[in-house]
């Protein structure tokens, strides 16, 4: 496949070297422009897709630079993976919010932590797009950063650019179910609908034949061990940035007791886990000892914390430094082991150009295909792949608590969207009271003026305010 694919935050720890093997793994053809701000991490990132490109005899142009604007005429593909401030800016989203009595386990979507960062995101990808419809006005464009859903809604309505956001969460919890109903997953079919990183699977079929009530089975064991151990053996599949760790725990230990607990309330399956899922549900879970007698960030996952998730984004970016200036080529079978996330967009581009018409889990505005949620909000939902782009499938309403606990979290979206867009402190004060962590407007405000404080080098827009 003949195409010019510029990735704009290059020195991913865990994005760029999966997209590189799979361009490579698929044969294609053309281009590959790397762009990262950071001259460092864009050497790390060339210097290994190099090395990539040369283990796998692939013909692909690889090139690189710092300013975006010399890589994106004629780009046919623009894929973004950018995180403004790093891991160093993340942990902030996080340790901040501890002072205050508020504890989350990723920090990158909801609470207090993704209300931060979106204030970093939107302006910068607001920007990208800008030059993006400026330079590349055909090209298709991706989005991985989060947090997801405030990220696309800030650019659409900033920008109108058509900008689809892709995660690999729905598909990984469909490989999960699969998994716990002994089949593989290419018998598995199912429907998934919500915001990024609270997805719910409303539909589970095998080989055509409803599989609810045998995850409605699946469930009552689950939580009938879970009260018989007392609550002390919960963990939970943690987010991971190297893209190495295993995504079920083994043993006697219950994985995500939330999930099941949603799923046995409504009928329907949270995706990706518990992890993201009970940053949902701040005004239950976000105080310290809340979580099934443990505290989200600390100890609430098998005694992994969020410093855990930190750490190995530090060593997996240490690993790419390593392979990317070590004078030996890559092992030769480097193709074939796992590279982290690529979040099907490599499978997704070919059915675009070839029309294939599989069905992805996308992130595309709400255009009538969830009928009871708002319009324009941007939901994660089944897509069909075809030669005019992704084209979402029309859903059937969702049960009202479903659709109650979505319709307030994109009301926090538009909020949180606003502030950033207009460097205004008193909506950021909104989002984190609409968002439900803090237990009072003062608090709020004491919280919004620190991570203001702390992220201040990221966000010039409260500055000019």
């Amino acid at each position: 496949m003949q195409e010019k694919v510029v990735l704009i935050g290059a020195g991913s720890a865990v994005f760029t070297r999966a997209l590189v093997t799979d361009m490579v793994r698929k044969n294609w053809e053309g281009e590959l422009g790397l762009v990262d701000t950071d001259p460092d991490a864009l050497d790390v990132a060339t210097k290994l897709a190099r090395k990539v490109l040369q283990v796998g005899d692939s013909r692909l142009v690889l090139s690189a630079s710092t300013d975006r604007r010399q890589l994106l005429p004629d780009t046919t593909i623009v894929i973004c993976t950018i995180g403004v401030g790093g891991r160093r800016a993340w942990e902030q989203d996080v340790f901040v919010p501890r002072k205050h009595g508020i504890f989350q386990p990723v920090g990158d979507s909801v609470m207090p932590g993704g209300t931060s960062r979106a204030l970093r995101m939107i302006p910068a990808m607001v920007d990208i797009a800008r030059d993006v419809l400026a330079l590349a006005p055909n090209a298709l464009f991706f989005n991985y950063s989060n947090p997801m859903s405030a990220v696309c809604r800030g650019v659409r309505k900033a920008t109108g650019a058509n900008m689809v956001g892709l995660c690999h969460g729905v598909t990984g919890v469909a490989n999960r179910l699969a998994t716990l109903l002994e089949v593989p997953a290419d018998r598995l079919r199912y429907t998934a609908v919500g915001i990024n990183h609270l997805t719910w699977f409303t539909e589970v079929r095998v080989d055509g034949q409803d599989a609810m009530p045998k995850l409605r089975e699946i469930a009552t064991r689950k939580l009938a061990q879970l009260e018989a151990c007392g609550h002390s053996q919960v963990v939970a599949n943690l987010p991971d940035p190297s893209g190495t760790m295993s995504r079920d725990q083994a043993g006697p230990s219950i994985s995500d007791p939330l999930t099941w607990q949603l799923f046995a309330l409504t009928g329907a399956y949270p995706a990706p886990g518990d992890s993201h899922v009970a940053e949902f549900f701040p005004h239950m879970f976000g105080r310290e000892k809340a979580f099934f007698g443990k505290t989200l960030g600390i100890d609430a996952f098998g005694g992994h914390g969020f410093e855990s998730i930190i750490e190995r984004g530090d060593q997996s970016f240490a690993a790419q430094r390593a392979d990317a200036v070590s004078p030996d080529p890559l092992p030769a079978d480097y193709l074939s082991q796992d590279r982290g996330y690529s979040e099907k967009v490599t499978d997704i581009l070919n059915d675009i150009r070839q029309d294939a018409g599989n069905v992805y889990s996308v992130n595309l505005p709400n255009r009538g295909q969830v009928p009871n949620l708002p319009a324009d909000a941007v939901v994660e939902s089944p897509a069909v792949a075809q030669t005019t782009g992704l084209r979402p499938l029309i859903l059937p309403p969702l049960p009202p608590f479903i659709a109650g606990t979505l319709a307030s979290r994109f009301q926090w979206v538009e909020t949180v969207v606003e502030a950033a867009l207009e460097g205004s402190r008193d909506k950021f004060v909104q989002a984190l009271v609409l968002d439900g962590a803090v237990g009072s407007v003062e608090q709020a405000q004491r919280l919004a003026d620190d991570l203001l404080a702390v992220q201040k080098p990221y966000l010039p827009q409260f500055a000019r305010r």
